[in-house]
């Protein structure tokens, strides 16, 4: 079975070397900072909820009659 495709963007390298000298400033991989920085600037947005609520959707079991 073949694997979900995520988007994955292109960060400018400029953007990358200062999120790697800010992760090795706070001492945490820069994935985990990378993680903090956009959860705490689109968390509440129009897009936030609309990406959560699909989230919801695509979670929620589709039963095929099974138990």
């Amino acid at each position: 079975m073949a694997q979900a495709r995520y988007y994955s963007p292109q960060i400018s390298r400029f953007l990358v070397s200062v999120l790697y000298h800010e992760a090795q400033r706070r001492q945490i991989p820069m994935t985990r900072l990378t993680d903090e920085l956009l959860r705490q600037q689109l968390s509440g947005s129009e897009s936030w909820d609309k990406a959560q609520s699909l989230r919801i959707a695509e979670d929620t079991p589709k039963y095929n009659g099974q138990s």
